[in-house]
């Protein structure tokens, strides 16, 4: 098959075969299709789409690319979570032990700041001396030991999706419903889950930023899940507003500690115990979406997910006095307070904005070589829905430099709107659809 006829046909709309698809994606892993021929395909995807049978297709022959982590031997069952990615998003550092100390383990394979969503790895590699590179002999025992371990891609998992996702990255075909499926799918299948809870976000501060486009992503997941046999529940979140009250790399780990206290804030509570009560479900150890968010409530107020968490921390290298001796101590020496500009209601603070401020101060990068700061971001004092005063204090901002908060500033300033009116509460939980 040549490259140029399979392009061509996916160009004029044609559903490709599943050799035509291997072609492609085999072709460019092993070298034999060049990265401009590549390009092409991946365009003509995006403005052609692909069918849920090519999207299957795609996915498993995305998954057969590399070696996928072996878990037998290990009793499960085995379930993990995804997010599309937001902003403050620290629901995985907080819903793993949650989900573990209730008897259900976590294979959790998760990925790195980019543009204006946070990363998982970042949020961990900033407790002292916790590693995240795992090879699998240590990714089985940490699991079978502890319930969870956390963990990145290697380059011998899915490593057609490694070079896919960079190339799309650089050729403006990211938001591709199919291509984001197939990526998403092929890693978590590899890692060793029999059930996925998908949490796709939208909004100004999500990749999706309507519910129409998150639903049709969640549903794309959700189907060609079941396809491959797995148990599949896609939950729609808003992420409008960054999640929780602290945004950066320690500071979310501070917040994920509160939260396995019993102190977090309720936004955050409310996705983290919806999507933990979904991976009990999806597990079989809960029959119900009730009786499950009751075991992961008593798994927090009797100190065992936070018992576990710490473990987690000893098991995978980091340094649990050290972490707490920094807990609210961590901070950059740069710092500058963001203040009410009127008397009023806080109506909204635009997460899309905070996110990309995030870049600047260092929290996030705009390449996968970009470095990240551990000791900046955000604490706000005050969220959406609170009456503020001229001039109260609503977050205070650490940059990594004094240029930095400068660069960040008018879209610090421009996130906060403020009315004369509050704005009705809603739940953050929009929409779920379950494959079970």
């Amino acid at each position: 098959m040549r490259a140029v006829d399979i392009i061509m046909k996916k160009r004029d709309g044609g559903e490709l075969s599943r050799e035509e698809i291997a072609a492609i994606v085999n072709g460019y892993v092993s070298g034999e299709v060049p990265e401009y021929q590549v390009s092409a395909w991946l365009m003509a995807v995006f403005f052609r789409g692909m069918s849920f049978r090519e999207t299957a297709d795609l996915t498993d022959l995305m998954l057969r690319s590399g070696s996928t982590m072996d878990l037998s031997g290990i009793a499960g069952p085995f379930v993990d979570k995804h997010s599309t990615g937001g902003v403050g998003d620290k629901v995985s550092l907080i819903l793993a032990p949650i989900v573990a100390a209730c008897g259900v383990r976590v294979p959790m394979m998760s990925g790195r700041a980019l543009g204006h969503t946070g990363g998982t790895l970042d949020k961990l590699e900033s407790i002292p001396g916790y590693t995240t590179r795992l090879d699998e002999k240590r990714f089985r025992e940490y699991i079978e030991r502890d319930g969870f371990a956390m963990t990145g891609q290697t380059d011998a998992i899915v490593p057609a999706d490694k070079r896919l996702y960079s190339l799309r990255d650089v050729t403006a075909t990211v938001e591709s419903v199919p291509l984001i499926t197939a990526s998403i799918l092929s890693k978590k299948v590899a890692e060793g889950a029999e059930a996925l809870v998908f949490d796709v976000k939208s909004g100004p501060g999500a990749f999706m930023k309507t519910v129409e486009d998150a639903e049709r992503l969640a549903s794309s997941l959700v189907r060609t899940g079941q396809a491959m046999g797995k148990r599949i529940v896609g939950v729609i979140t808003d992420m409008t507003e960054p999640l929780g009250d602290k945004v950066g790399n320690f500071l979310e780990v501070e917040e994920s500690i509160d939260c396995l206290r019993g102190e977090g804030p309720a936004d955050l509570m409310e996705v983290t115990y919806r999507l933990s009560a979904w991976m009990l479900v999806a597990g079989g150890v809960a029959g119900d979406v009730g009786s499950a968010t009751a075991m992961c409530e008593e798994a927090v107020a009797s100190g065992r997910a936070y018992r576990l968490f710490e473990r987690n921390v000893r098991t995978q290298g980091g340094d649990v006095e050290k972490m707490l001796s920094l807990y609210s101590n961590y901070r950059s020496g740069h710092s500058r307070e963001l203040r009410a500009p009127e008397a009023g209601f806080i109506r909204s603070i635009d997460a899309f904005k905070i996110g990309l401020a995030g870049v600047y101060l260092g929290v996030g990068r705009n390449k996968t070589s970009d470095p990240v700061a551990p000791d900046v971001g955000f604490v706000f004092e005050r969220k959406k829905g609170a009456r503020v005063a001229a001039g109260d204090l609503v977050a205070t901002v650490y940059g990594k430099d004094a240029a930095s908060l400068d660069a960040a500033w008018d879209l610090v300033s421009g996130a906060l709107s403020v009315g004369p009116a509050p704005e009705a509460a809603t739940s953050l939980i929009v929409k779920e659809i379950t494959a079970l």
